[in-house]
């Protein structure tokens, strides 16, 4: 049996990105996160699953509390590192879209995505 547990289209304000200018007004970041619980729910007990608030509270760490990071990759390896430090899962999925990055002219839609697997 396989459970996934997420939070789609979670939008924050943060000053990040590669840019130094980037780091002086907020940009909004659009972030998705899956995870894959390594147990099966029992007794419908929350403590066997993960919350959803603490997917929320991985983005509210690194989006908004952390110093400004460059590179939209790295801030979604630092947001499954607090999941993975918080509670046991088998599979972490971030995807962040950044829809006001610095593109050469207007189109498209940026984002990254990033999976950790605990058998890696």
């Amino acid at each position: 049996m396989s459970i996934r547990v997420g939070l789609d289209a979670y939008r924050v304000d943060g000053v990040h990105g590669y840019f130094d200018y980037e780091h002086k007004q907020s940009q909004p970041f659009i972030v998705s996160v899956r995870v894959d619980l390594i147990n099966d729910v029992h007794d419908e007990a929350l403590s066997s699953t993960v919350d959803y608030g603490l997917l929320q509270k991985a983005v509210d760490v690194v989006v908004l509390e952390s110093k400004p990071i460059r590179l939209i990759e790295k801030m979604a390896v630092n947001i499954a590192e607090f999941i993975r430090n918080n509670v046991e899962v088998e599979t972490i999925f971030v995807r962040i879209e950044k829809p006001d990055a610095p593109l050469p002219h207007p189109g498209g839609l940026p984002f990254i995505e990033y999976t950790w697997n605990r058998m890696e």
